[in-house]
């Protein structure tokens, strides 16, 4: 029997410029980051965590900055719209006024009974925070955020994917991962001016935080990977052997996943789905702390044992990067 997702693991993104996608997540979103490391397939990238104080898993958006000569990427199908964060219902006015105060332009709406407020990162990227009472008494508390602990982000609320036929990534959703459609809704799309379409929407079935998965059809052509666009969405696995589950459960839709990948902090495995996502199914642990103490995360450059050999190449080759002010020496 396919076990069924407890949901989003996390989600990952490209970057340009890695000071400015950083402090961004950090100074104004008050996430704490939490790993700083590099793509393993690609060392001469970083790869930049943020989450809660601990990194939880389902409270994760990760980032691999390109650098300021990056190439762009193009919104299309086969992309993440949106990634979502949840906050307490008594959190509204503090985020209106905090985005108001650092220039960013918010688009606020109703989706499934819900608030939304509606931006995008430095890059373009779509963020969401959505009002939901499952906020309350979620995600670890980072203490030297700049972000009063009652107002911070309490991990993933959902993603929207962007497709251009919603059944065959149903099909995926609901046969492989176990998710449940849960309604559908009319909205306005990314921009109060946009033609009406069509929410589907997807919720993992033990409900809860980062158990949304909402599903658009999109005339665009099929989006190009690159700064600006969402490389893959992460959903959660218990242990290798629920992977190899679902490995099974691609196949038998005709999909081929990969074998599990061991990533120092998870193992995923990667499919990409009919609809062009792609999808990566990431374990529980062994977490964050697996080469840091929890009070140091963040702080230094962290490479996988195959590569400390190629530490002085690999440091020689990254772009320059700045840490915020929350996690320099002194201040974590």
């Amino acid at each position: 029997m396919t076990p069924e997702t407890r949901g989003l693991h996390h989600v990952t993104a490209i970057a340009s410029d890695p000071s400015a996608n950083a402090a961004f997540y950090v100074d104004t979103l008050g996430l704490r980051f939490v790993k700083r490391t590099v793509n393993h397939d690609d060392t001469g990238t970083y790869h930049f965590y943020f989450g809660d104080g601990e990194g939880s898993p389902g409270s994760t958006i990760t980032f691999f900055p390109w650098g300021e000569n990056g190439r762009e990427g193009e919104f299309g199908a086969g992309l993440t719209e949106t990634t979502a964060y949840l906050i307490p219902e008594g959190s509204l006015g503090y985020w209106r006024d905090r985005l108001a105060d650092a220039a960013v332009p918010v688009v606020e709406r109703e989706r499934f009974g819900a608030t939304v407020l509606s931006f995008e990162d430095p890059d373009g990227i779509g963020i969401e925070l959505v009002v939901d009472a499952d906020a309350e008494g979620c995600g670890e508390p980072w203490a030297e955020s700049p972000v009063p602990a009652e107002h911070q982000l309490r991990g993933l609320y959902g993603v929207t994917l962007a497709v251009a036929d919603v059944e065959p990534t149903a099909t995926v959703l609901e046969d492989v991962l176990g998710y449940e459609r849960d309604g559908t809704e009319l909205d306005a799309g990314g921009s109060p001016d946009a033609d009406e379409r069509t929410r589907y929407r997807y919720r993992a079935s033990g409900g809860g935080p980062g158990s949304v998965v909402d599903l658009v059809e999109t005339d665009l052509p099929r989006g190009r990977m690159g700064a600006g666009a969402v490389h893959h969405v992460a959903f959660t696995a218990a242990d290798v052997d629920e992977q190899h589950a679902y490995r099974d459960a691609y196949a038998d839709l005709g999909l081929e996943a990969t074998e599990p990948i061991d990533r120092t902090y998870f193992h995923a495995i990667y499919c990409r789905e009919p609809g062009g996502v792609l999808f990566e199914i990431a374990t529980t642990g062994p977490g964050f702390t697996a080469d840091e103490a929890v009070e140091d995360l963040g702080g230094d450059l962290m490479l996988p044992e195959r590569l400390e050999d190629e530490r002085e190449r690999i440091e020689a080759t990254l772009p320059a990067f700045e840490l915020p002010a929350n996690h320099q020496e002194g201040e974590r």
